[in-house]
């Protein structure tokens, strides 16, 4: 299963019924978490996410709304017995932040936490296993910011199985043919790989692009993805003040999408100031019809 989450799609200021940015992104039995706004650790026991699967962790930028429920669910998960590693990818400076925290409460965590610092202006592969490969990219926001790249792709080529009994090749073969390998005879004869399999399947791509203002220069990390989502913080009517605070409105996430050929695109990071979001639909559909509120406690699938 590859989906994502809605943990918390507002900005900057908690409401009573909306939250700060945080998503989960589930890639089969792992899940990611991607920001950490305040309270995210409550929205992940209200939506009954297994909080031990999160095996890694992923902060745009440090600007307190995507950040600030990070300590208390490190704690937290520390509490709760956790012994597996978790690893965080965020900004160099976060860092030093969470251990003078750890360091004045006098708290150790009982699991190995690793930084991964992602460089001012840094674009490129941080995670790769054998299904998923993640990559960062910079966004135009007022401090150093990042997008992510979320790609799912089963990587053992599709069986033919009737070729493969064609070519008297053993049923214990099978799992070397996906893994690519060419299978030889008795008498010597090779049989090629591509003979009795298909290359996988094409791979899913999730793309969140974090706060960031309109910017064309995203379209490449955005072309064909299967699923984008990007911050809406203003409608149109306040473009000029989304470009004076370095975010976007809904004409301009709209026309991103479209012009990246994007399959679907959520939209979020709601300014508090609205109360009503169905007018981010009347804005945005029109331009990409393919488009919905990015709504916390409901899973879009990849």
């Amino acid at each position: 299963m590859f989906a994502v989450t809605i943990l918390g799609n507002n900005s900057a200021i908690p409401t009573l019924d909306r939250h700060p940015t945080a998503q989960i992104v589930t890639c089969d039995e792992q899940l990611l978490l991607v920001d950490c706004g305040e309270g995210t650790q409550l929205r992940i026991a209200q939506y009954r996410i297994k909080r031990s699967k999160i095996r890694y962790i992923f902060i745009s930028h440090l600007h307190g709304d995507h950040y600030f429920g990070l300590i208390g669910l490190l704690n937290t998960l520390s509490l709760m017995g956790r012994t597996e590693p978790l690893s965080v990818y965020a900004p160099p400076e976060l860092e030093p932040i969470i251990q003078l925290q750890l360091d004045c409460s006098g708290t150790q965590l009982h699991y190995e936490l690793s930084f991964v610092p992602l460089q001012p202006g840094y674009s490129g592969i941080i995670l790769e296993d054998k299904e998923l490969t993640v990559r960062c990219f910079p966004t135009q926001h007022r401090i150093s910011c990042f997008g992510f790249s979320f790609t799912m792709q089963k990587k053992k080529r599709k069986l033919i199985p009737e070729q493969a009994r064609a070519y008297e090749i053993p049923a214990a073969y099978y799992g070397k043919l996906q893994e690519g390998a060419d299978y030889v005879r008795k008498d010597g004869t090779i049989v090629k790989n591509d003979w009795v399999t298909l290359p996988p399947a094409k791979g899913k791509r999730y793309v969140y692009c974090a706060d960031t203002i309109y910017d064309t220069g995203l379209l490449p990390m955005l072309q064909d993805a299967d699923l984008v989502y990007h911050e809406t913080t203003y409608l149109h009517d306040l473009e000029t003040r989304a470009a004076e605070r370095y975010h976007s409105t809904t004409v301009q996430a709209a026309s991103l999408a479209a012009a990246a050929a994007a399959k679907r695109l959520l939209i979020g990071h709601f300014s508090s100031k609205y109360t009503d979001l169905q007018p981010f639909l009347e804005e945005t559909r029109p331009v990409f019809a393919a488009t919905d509120i990015a709504e916390e406690g409901v899973t879009y699938y990849v």
